[in-house]
């Protein structure tokens, strides 16, 4: 039978049984034998043996409700023995006591059977307890944090800190640390993952408790229990927060019954009863036939039943649903009698025979049964079906999880019933996005790998970075890894299945698991767009539902409890990509001027039109109020879109009193509510439910707490001169567009092509992955990698327990044995992390998955270029896009290698290039207003830039881009973020600065020679193509070199400065007696300090190196100035850090955790490296001006210069000598890192300063105290300033007139600088009289 809206015209009301005339006229359709026959075999007595049919009476229409009452009847000596159960107390419908049985603060789900912790350690108990007999209850665990479930006394007092089985009558299980508790604890059971189910027996007549995990018995946990008057004992939890279970009193079928315990709520056995005979009857129904032509009864199969309109069977089914209808609103019957028939129907055919079965089932629901009957069966059946799928256990094949897509694939292919899923369930009352999740098996043994996977094996790294080479594997370990390869062969090959073919032309390069593919068939059905028949296609509904889904998720950011888990939305996102890409590519078969899916973006009219709603999401220029008034008018001109005054204006006052807003009434109650725990209802997202899957609607306090005030209501997007609409008063038209109304595209810019994409409606889902990726999915892709770390971390343990093996002496046979011990448990750690690690290979990090990662970055690519085109209109893009576009490209780069290399992707080195030229002209965007933005694409531009593909991408883009990001990088650093644009230059240098090659700090590698956990450096890749841009812009203009050097010069005091301060703090602090510990965020400053101070350095030597003439050539008006100021700071550097036994010295003896890259080589070489730049490799001429101005600064000790080749500073008279055994620096034993030449430059040096500064010291004549410099006293007065007279030396007024025109002392306004010369002046004065 097709569906209502496939054909089906057929009235309920046709059908009703109303007279006895009626019923009269209906028995004559047939032949009486052949319809009592039919109702016979239709209506068959279950305890009824075969009778002769001449015995039987006589059924027809007049008699059948007798017959059938007859039926159903049920014993009420059995309904009454069901009622009076003895050995338990309470209510016979079975929840958590939400009134007075818990402690701390709890959210309650609506149906009071899930429970989510919102405090430290909250305790809830059920409503019943138990003191005879044998009882089970399950725990559907949705999250495998700490909790402790089981069962307490009433008397039982639990507090923040003490919960279920921390008191003397309590007692757990907890599976998170593997333990049971009572008072005492011990190790027991195995540890549970969220999906698993945990059932709770209690055995009162023995006095014994046990736990089973998803039915396979960890064991007797408790004996002896305390039973006799007063001690009956509740199921109770106590959990932490963020963690969520779900109980299964009895309320449902048991997944895991237990024979000889009863469930604490007894099914409703008479209504089980009834509708097990009435399933007996519609099953019946549906494999016989009558042929009234021949006048007998044929058997066939139920798929090939079919409703043709015959008034008999018709009636017939009237009859039973008369009476099935109200048993299946039954949540218990619903699940036990008719999921269980229709999973049978499933597993017993193929699935277009059971796809039939189920739509004639549904057919005839909607057909005889009231609407709100249908609604409210399909609701829990849907809720059911979502349970069995998520609590499944995992088996390498998935074949449960499959049955169970097949049938909600056959309920929502069914169209009437899809629509009012689709509007009423599956966003509104389920987590239906459980449906695209495939978990991952934390007990590997229970999945089978061990068979598919019986040997093992993992990478072994050498310890030692910084060499190229690898060690090189030994035969052994050779033959493992290929065992191990073929093992994930054959795991890829059980869990794989040809299919989801796509439309002509597209090619699918490796077969999807056949779980991925059906739950792409799901989503496949709701965004089917063709079922408009009689009202609204699944699309725009599914549109809707995923906008509010998407806004309260982005709403909820931080707020844990009220967001999707991330790892369904991972799922979720590669589903949702293959289905769009599915109906995009269809689309493009049937209207070739369309794009494939290839060439997918979002055009950037939807971001400013206000057709879709970006909730409060930043864009890139701001808010959006701020954005249509300041952008108002070129709105009008590039868009032709108009803002009303008057609606800006109310926009923009609703902005600024959203906080203003009159708390909603759950808001307003008294608080006194919440003291004795009432049932609070709070209008809350779905995602705050517990497995029930229901709406949680109660907070649950022991004390005065304040609600949480629900998220501002979806607000309609802004008005303006086009029909803008909210997700909810959409229409198709509103979306798609029609013949005068571009739909979700109106506004479309000038630099956008006529010819469209594709369907609009698919434009607003390609914009919703890409949110959904920024929400959630990044995040949880790097928590996975998580599984490879742990297996790196255990494999170098065990390779140090195995050294330790070797090394040991054979008489100490007590280390022996700890040691063969620990090697056994890595070993069998690393057996089970290998296999894990071979399902999440093969689940998420596959080659397919791969690829739409990479699909989602090309599409942000073009987003962001067609958005970059509009000019002033970039700004309304929101940020997100350019977040995404970088971290999936991250996510390219370091989760999915080194399985699948982001290098075999088509097109990857073009896609470098694009992703390049984006951060290279919008790291420094006037139009990016955000910090956080920013501060993203100056981070990624500086990990672009660190390694050689990408490095090669940046100098594969036009060379005028390469100039403006290499002139925006030149920039004063003063309101910038000059941090990161420092690491940038650095990372261009890395590799041609002096001693400046390595990849592990030399001086770590020296003290700590194994440790293959020391802090590693990207191996260098200098960009000689950049650095001779950099060069040509300094040489460009006379501003460009003295702005940019003068702000690296004061970033380079400040930061040295900051660190000075930092580590006299850090020493005071580590030489008090009393025992104090330095706060590690203040040695994370201070190494963070020490680093720019290192990388200043690094660019100034870069400079020097590039474009020596900014310092040496005195005929440019700064260079004197410049050089001064450099020379200063180099001195300053080099006495504080090369003075023995000093503050410096100190810190860095201490080795305190954090400062590990606090040492003399890295800035003593960068030093170094400036110093041999001036006074050795330069021109005479500058060499010259450069050693009179280093000797001329007062900070000059030629001891610091002799310190770098290892000449100790000799001893103050009376002072110890040094102990003969202390090690002192020396460039000369790092010969790894610094070569025979550099070596010899420095001696070069070195020999030159002696002679100088001997000769200085020759010729140098007293100067007294009145000709020197009143500001420094450190240089002799050289300069006059006009029209006021004063006088300093040149160094000072030079570094003052950068900043400030007024004189040091009169402050009045300096005209002009003279040189000043005392003979002179005097010559001149005695002249004149």
């Amino acid at each position: 039978m097709a569906s209502k809206e496939g054909g089906m015209a057929f009235s309920r009301k046709s059908y009703k049984l109303t007279s006895d005339a009626e019923r009269s006229r209906v028995t004559g359709i047939v032949h009486e034998k052949l319809l009592s026959d039919y109702l016979h075999r239709v209506f068959a007595s279950p305890d009824q043996g075969p009778t002769a049919a001449t015995s039987r009476k006589p059924l027809n229409f007049q008699n059948l409700p007798e017959h059938l009452d007859q039926l159903l009847h049920v014993d009420k000596e059995e309904e009454e023995s069901q009622e009076q159960v003895e050995g338990r107390l309470g209510p016979s419908t079975v929840v958590l006591d939400h009134t007075g049985g818990f402690e701390g603060l709890l959210l309650v789900d609506d149906d009071l059977l899930g429970v989510i912790g919102h405090s430290n350690f909250g305790t809830i108990r059920s409503t019943t307890c138990v003191y005879k007999g044998k009882w089970i209850y399950e725990v559907l665990i949705s999250s495998q944090g700490l909790m402790q479930i089981g069962w307490c006394t009433i008397n039982c007092r639990f507090n923040q800190e003490e919960g279920v089985g921390d008191t003397h009558n309590s007692y757990a299980y907890d599976g998170n640390r593997v333990r049971k508790w009572n008072v005492t604890t011990t190790n027991y059971g195995k540890a549970w993952a969220a999906g698993d189910i945990v059932s709770c027996l209690i055995d009162l007549d023995e006095g014994t408790l046990s736990f089973s995990l998803n039915g396979v018995s960890l064991g007797t946990a408790f004996e002896n229990l305390s039973r006799g008057l007063g001690m009956a004992y509740f199921p109770a939890i106590s959990l932490s927060f963020k963690e969520s279970v779900a109980f299964n009193f009895g309320s449902r079928p048991l997944r895991y019954p237990v024979a000889g315990y009863r469930p604490l709520q007894d099914p409703p056995s008479t209504s089980l009863v009834r509708a097990q005979r009435l399933l007996g009857c519609f099953r019946a129904v549906l494999s016989v036939e009558l042929d009234p032509v021949e006048g007998r009864l044929v058997e066939k199969k139920s798929s090939e039943w079919q409703l043709q309109g015959q008034p008999t069977i018709l009636l017939t089914l009237a009859h039973i649903f008369h009476h099935f209808a109200s048993l299946l609103c039954e949540v218990y019957v619903v699940e036990a009698v008719l999921m269980s028939f229709l999973l049978g129907v499933v597993e017993a055919g193929p699935p277009e025979q059971a796809q039939t079965v189920v739509h004639h089932v549904l057919d005839l629901l909607w057909l005889f049964m009231e609407d709100y009957e249908v609604q409210d069966c399909l609701k829990q059946l849907m809720m059911s079906l979502l349970r069995l799928y998520r609590f499944s256990p995992i088996v390498p094949d998935l074949s449960l999880q499959i049955h169970y897509l097949r049938l909600t694939i056959a309920i929502l292919s069914h169209e009437k019933s899809r629509k009012f899923l689709l509007s009423n369930v599956l966003f509104d009352v389920l987590r239906s996005i459980v449906f695209f999740y495939i978990k991952s098996p934390l007990r590997v043994e229970e999945a089978g790998l061990q068979e598919l996977i019986p040997t093992t094996w993992w990478p072994h790294r050498s310890p030692r970075e910084g060499k190229e080479e690898v060690r090189e594997e030994t035969s052994e370990e050779r033959l493992r890894r290929r065992a191990y390869e073929r093992g994930c062969q054959r795991l890829k090959k059980r869990i794989e299945a040809w299919g989801l073919a796509r439309p002509e032309g597209v090619l699918l390069p490796t077969p999807p698991p056949v779980v991925e593919e059906l739950q792409v068939q799901i989503l496949k059905l709701l965004l089917n767009n063709k079922d408009d028949n009689g009202g609204e296609a699944s699309r725009y509904i599914f549109l809707t539902k995923f906008r509010k889904f998407l806004q309260e998720n982005a709403s909820g950011r931080g707020n844990t409890p009220m967001l999707c888990p991330p790892e369904y939305m991972v799922c979720f996102l590669h589903r949702l990509i293959s289905a769009l890409r599915f109906y995009w590519d269809e689309y493009k078969a049937s209207n070739p001027r369309t794009s494939f899916s290839e060439e997918a973006y979002v055009p950037p009219q939807i971001f400013y039109n206000g057709k879709v709603d970006y909730f409060d999401l930043q864009r890139l220029g701001g808010l959006l109020s701020h954005l249509r008034k300041t952008l108002k008018d070129d709105l009008a001109s590039k868009a032709n879109i108009l803002i009303d005054p008057l609606e800006l204006q109310a926009t923009t006052m609703d902005d600024l009193d959203e906080d203003e807003e009159p708390a909603p009434a759950a808001a307003q109650r008294p608080m006194q509510a919440l003291a004795v725990g009432g049932a609070l209802p709070l209008p809350r997202p779905g995602w705050l439910s517990s497995p029930t899957l229901g709406r949680a609607n109660r907070f649950l306090s022991t004390a005065a707490v304040s609600l949480m005030t629900p998220r501002r209501p979806l607000s309609a997007s802004e008005k303006v001169k086009v029909r803008t609409l909210s997700a909810e008063q959409r229409t198709r038209e509103d979306i798609e567009g029609s013949q005068w109304n571009e739909g979700l595209l109106v506004g479309r810019p000038p630099e956008e092509p006529e010819q469209p994409l594709t369907e609009n409606s698919l434009l607003e889902v390609l914009d919703g992955a890409v949110m959904m990726y920024n929400l959630s999915v990044h995040q949880q892709l790097g928590k996975m990698v998580g599984v490879s770390d742990d297996v790196n971390e255990y494999a170098m343990a065990l390779r140090d327990t195995e050294d330790k093996l070797r090394r040991c002496p054979k008489r100490r046979k007590d280390i022996l044995a700890e040691l063969s011990k620990s090697q056994k448990v890595f070993s069998e750690k690393l057996d089970h992390l290998s296999r894990r690690l071979a399902w999440v290979h093969a689940a998420v990090y596959s080659q397919e998955k791969m690829q739409d990662i990479y699909w989602l970055l090309r599409v942000c690519l073009r987003t962001i270029e067609h958005g970059d085109r509009t000019g002033s209109l970039f700004a309304f893009m929101p940020e997100f896009y350019l977040s995404v576009a970088i971290n999936s490209y991250s996510a390219l780069k370091n989760y999915f290698g080194p399985v699948h290399s982001m290098e075999e992707l088509p097109g990857y080195e073009e896609t470098l290039t694009r992703l390049a030229a984006i951060l290279a002209k919008h790291f420094a965007d006037t139009r990016i207003v955000g910090t956080d933005i920013r501060d993203s694409l100056m981070q990624a531009l500086a990990s672009y830039v660190c390694y050689p593909n990408s490095l090669r991408a940046v100098e594969r883009i036009p060379e005028e881009q390469r100039i403006a990001m290499v002139r925006n990088l030149l920039a004063p650093y003063e309101q910038r973020p000059w941090a990161q644009t420092n690491w940038i230059l650095v990372r261009l240098w890395r590799g041609c600065g002096f001693g400046y090659r390595y990849t592990r700090l030399p001086h770590l590698l020296k003290t700590k020679p194994e440790d293959a956990n020391l802090p590693s450096l990207q191996k260098p890749c200098p960009s000689t193509l950049l650095q001779q841009h950099m060069a040509d812009l300094l040489r460009e203009g006379p501003d460009v070199a003295p702005s940019f050097l003068n702000s690296v010069l004061n970033q380079l005091n400040w930061a040295f400065s900051e660190f000075i301060g930092m580590i006299q703090e850090i020493q005071q602090a580590a030489e008090r007696l009393e025992r104090n510990y330095v706060d590690s965020r203040q040695l994370k400053v201070c190494a963070t300090c020490f680093d720019l101070s290192v990388s200043l350095l690094r660019v100034l030597e870069m400079t020097i190196t590039l474009v020596p003439e900014i310092f040496l050539d005195w005929a440019r008006p700064t260079s004197e100035m410049l050089l001064r100021r450099l020379a200063q700071l180099l001195n300053q550097v080099l006495n504080r850090v090369t003075a023995e036994r000093n503050l410096f010295d100190r810190v860095v003896t201490l080795r305190l955790p954090g400062l590990e890259s606090v040492d003399h080589y890295p800035i003593l070489v960068a030093v170094t490296g400036i110093l041999v730049r001036l006074l050795v490799h330069g021109p005479a001429s500058g060499t010259e001006r450069a050693t009179s101005v280093l000797l001329a600064d007062p900070c000059f000790q030629l001891r610091s210069i002799s310190y770098l080749l290892g000449q100790p500073e000799p001893p103050a008279p009376g002072t110890a000598l040094p102990a003969p055994d202390r090690k002192h620096f020396s460039l000369q034993s790092y010969t790894d890192y610094i070569s025979v030449e550099e070596l010899a430059q420095v001696e070069q040096m070195l020999a030159h300063l002696t002679s100088a500064s001997a000769q200085a010291a020759a010729a140098s004549l007293p100067t007294s105290e009145e000709d020197l410099c009143p500001i420094c006293y450190a240089h002799p007065i050289s300069a006059v300033f006009q029209p006021c007279g004063h006088k300093s030396c040149k160094a000072c007024i030079d570094q003052h007139l950068m900043n400030n025109k007024d004189c040091f002392f009169c402050k009045a306004t300096i005209v002009s600088v003279e040189d000043w010369d005392k003979a002179a002046h005097a010559s001149a004065t005695s002249s004149a009289a």
